[in-house]
């Protein structure tokens, strides 16, 4: 069996994080496709054909982390024109059964067996991964007659969904498939569930049902989501890399992960589950509480909460993140003009990388901050803040 991992789109809902593909974000020292791939090879799947975008910078740096023996192949999508699409520029180094897969899958070992257990017992030459999901208007649905998955439904409309099992983004299809694609009348964004309900009208599908959901990463918070799946499968709930360092009277509580050159200064709290990438710096008297924070980032005195810091950014001493409204309520998020509610009640800021911050600054809960920001001493930020701004009180 061979694979095909999706990673040309623009992850637009991923700002301020966005400036690579969503799956090069580092968690426990490693980028989020590494963990996908794994998943893979530990299902016997060496053949693997990643999708990526004009100008990605994906095979640099799979070529840098690849010690796991992947046989990797690369194509590009040069316009994105979709998930359909991008498979599509995958065809002609397919010549087996093959499985979809998005690169947050880091559990894909896990969902990769249910897979193929579910092809051994029942011969379905189409298997599909779902879970319940309360908001089915965000995804694809299936309909359902008995036990046979015989459509899957792109963002009905509210009131109207088939169902409420959202399709996981990884399934099993035939080589096959590219035909089916090609006989489409019409492509479009989502044409790639077209092909499959094409597929779906002559071959034997099945449904493999989770019990709990899989983070979709459509957001940058989600990213909590992966890194929970991470530390428990992890061997140990505390990671500290050889060559980092942890100042006197420094206190470590709950899963985390401080790596390679990491230096935390003394009398630091550090509160899990967190994740420290290579080079993080911190001050005396810096708390760290539930976040992520890419490589090379610095930290005075302070307060970070449920946050998500992006690489080589700078902190002033009193710098303070917000993280619960006072009416506890959850936390929402402007993403492109639209609020989006977080489903937390505890959440701080997602900043992104070479942003500075001067001291006695601090953020709102929910609070975006764009890639090389400058936020002047004594700012509070209350709103989202653009790539390249300078805030001044």
């Amino acid at each position: 069996m061979q694979a095909v991992i999706i990673a040309a789109g623009e992850s637009s809902r991923f700002w301020p994080l966005n400036k690579e593909h969503k799956s090069q974000l580092y968690l426990l020292g490693k980028p989020i496709i590494y963990w996908t791939i794994k998943g893979l090879l530990e299902n016997g799947i060496k053949d693997i054909v990643v999708v990526c975008g004009k100008d990605s910078t994906i095979p640099v740096m799979l070529e840098k982390e690849n010690n796991l023996g992947a046989k990797l192949a690369f194509v590009v999508q040069e316009e994105r024109l979709g998930t359909g699409n991008a498979v599509w520029q995958a065809r002609e180094l397919i010549n087996e059964p093959f499985l979809v897969v998005w690169p947050n899958k880091v559990n894909a070992g896990e969902l990769v067996k249910r897979i193929l257990e579910q092809k051994k017992t029942t011969g379905s030459q189409i298997v599909l991964l779902g879970a319940q999901t309360q908001t089915p208007w965000d995804y694809g649905v299936a309909r359902m007659e008995g036990e046979r998955v015989v459509e899957i439904v792109e963002n009905p409309e509210r009131g109207t969904e088939p169902s409420n099992i959202k399709i996981i983004g990884l399934y099993s299809l035939e080589p096959d498939f590219f035909s089916y694609y090609e006989k489409l009348s019409r492509h479009h964004e989502s044409d790639l569930m077209d092909g499959i309900n094409l597929c779906l009208k002559e071959k034997q599908a099945s449904l493999v049902m989770l019990e709990k959901d899989v983070p979709a990463l459509k957001y940058p918070w989600e990213l909590f989501g992966i890194l929970d799946i991470l530390f428990g499968k992890a061997e140990s709930q505390q990671i500290i890399a050889p060559s980092a360092k942890v100042g006197e009277g420094t206190v470590i509580d709950g899963p985390v992960y401080i790596g390679e050159d990491c230096d935390v200064g003394p009398h630091n709290v550090l509160r899990g589950p967190l994740n420290l990438e290579r080079g993080v710096k911190t001050a005396a008297f810096c708390e760290i509480k539930h976040s992520i924070v890419q490589e090379n980032t610095h930290f005075h005195s302070g307060y970070v909460g449920d946050s998500i810091i992006g690489r080589n950014c700078r902190f002033g001493a009193g710098f303070i993140t917000a993280n619960r409204r006072f009416d506890r309520q959850n936390i929402g998020v402007k993403v492109r003009e639209k609020k989006v509610d977080t489903g937390a009640s505890y959440f701080g800021a997602v900043v992104g990388e070479e942003t500075h911050f001067g001291i006695h600054s601090g953020t709102m809960p929910g609070v975006l901050v764009g890639k090389e920001c400058v936020v002047y001493p004594g700012v509070h930020v209350f709103e989202n803040i653009p790539d390249n701004t300078i805030l001044r009180a």
